[in-house]
């Protein structure tokens, strides 16, 4: 097993819990050697929650290579590689096993990184089954693509993704290389780089969504974009519906959401969760499809490059807020810190410096329903209400005007 150099200590800091294992927001006191030991020998592990919909979820990752674009990283005759994955509805899942939160050797590398490795035993499974065969219902699946944030990984919202998976959507994420954790089918393991080394930008992520739609194209057209030729799942060819497809992203990967979205017409409806919206140059341009904000401390009234981006949007819109929401709190950390604080002994302060104050179970369901609801509404044509104002089964949510 190799690894890629890691990202110098500079800057750190906001990730010494779990490090960027759980793109962690804030700073909390490192946990002692007896919490590590304690933590190792608990007789479980870190658990996401179950998705809500009716079908069972089956995964397969890609090794693709975009051969338009030269790495100069890597140096002469290499071109940009990625890993994605892919979710989706299954069938007969019980023959299948389970996929891990992240591959073993990235989550390894991560935790050890940030000085918690003891901790790896108890990274937590998903709700995907490696390989199942997909669902088919003789009507193709819509598409989502997720980016990740800044140095953080594919699988950091996995309980979204499995969400979307289970309600019949093909989620496919994407490791950013170069400002990522990932493990490549050889082995081989990477993560993020100094930024002043080479930077990866929104544009960078961006063009890796864009990249990731021609290779859903393929998969729609019966061809498989995996470079090693490796099988897929019974069924997944020709399942996937190209004229359905939408994106969305945290932070940074709300940012390179939306610069996607401006320059390509075939996402059809896209979700930013708490993205700056900061690129050089700006993002411009008004944009005419749907596209939904949620906010938390990258707010329009904060943050003038977020107001400007919704200035420009000429289509449906949304944007909304929960109240005691982190830049964090909108995704599985919610679901992944109060367990490790239980586990490592935080008080409920430590706990909220990383999270909000945000109830952690009401933050998992609002991310449960509210990226659903809109995909459904814009890719299904699916009439609802949850959209349509404050809901008193979520009463930490806000709309801003």
């Amino acid at each position: 097993m190799t690894t890629t150099p890691f990202i110098s200590r500079k800057g750190m800091t906001r990730r010494r819990v779990l490090g960027a294992a759980l793109a962690a927001g804030a700073a909390v006191p490192l946990a002692t050697g007896a919490d590590l030991a304690a933590a190792k020998s608990a007789p479980t592990r870190l658990m996401l929650p179950v998705p809500t919909g009716p079908h069972p979820v089956g995964t397969v990752p890609l090794h693709l290579v975009d051969r338009s674009r030269p790495d100069h990283i890597a140096g002469p005759g290499h071109f940009r590689e990625l890993m994605a994955t892919v979710w989706y509805p299954a069938r007969d899942v019980q023959r299948y096993p389970v996929a891990p939160w992240m591959p073993a050797g990235a989550l390894q590398a991560l935790l050890t990184n940030a000085g918690f490795g003891e901790l790896t035993p108890l990274g937590p499974l998903s709700a995907g089954h490696v390989g199942a065969p997909v669902r088919r219902s003789g009507r193709r699946l819509p598409v989502v693509v997720f980016s990740h944030g800044a140095h953080s990984h594919q699988g950091d919202h996995t309980v979204m993704v499995q969400e979307l998976a289970s309600h019949g959507y093909a989620a496919v994420t994407v490791a950013h290389q170069y400002d990522t954790y990932t493990e490549f089918p050889n082995g081989r393991i990477v993560v993020p780089i100094d930024d002043e080394q080479a930077p990866t930008l929104p544009g960078d992520f961006a063009a890796d969504l864009r990249f990731v739609l021609d290779c859903v194209e393929q998969l729609a057209a019966g061809r498989n974009p995996d470079v090693d030729h490796r099988e897929l799942p019974a069924g997944l060819l020709g399942s996937l519906d190209p004229r359905r497809m939408g994106a969305f992203g945290w932070s940074k990967g709300g940012t390179a959401t939306a610069s996607a979205m401006l320059a390509d017409e075939r996402i059809r409806a896209g979700l930013s969760l708490d993205g700056p919206m900061q690129m050089k140059p700006p993002l411009t341009g008004d944009l005419d499809r749907p596209f939904m904000m949620m906010s938390a401390e990258y707010t329009r009234a904060t943050h003038p490059e977020v107001a400007a981006f919704w200035s420009h949007l000429r289509g449906w819109r949304l944007n909304i807020q929960a109240q005691g929401a982190a830049h964090i709190s909108y995704g599985d950390n919610e679901a992944l810190f109060p367990q490790v604080a239980k586990l490592l002994g935080w008080s409920k302060k430590q706990l909220q410096d990383v999270i909000g104050t945000l109830d952690p179970d009401q933050a998992v369901k609002i991310q449960q329903a509210y990226p659903l609801a809109f995909f459904d509404k814009h890719l299904r044509h699916r009439r609802g209400h949850l959209l349509d104002g404050p809901s008193p089964a979520f009463p930490a949510v806000t709309f801003l005007p």
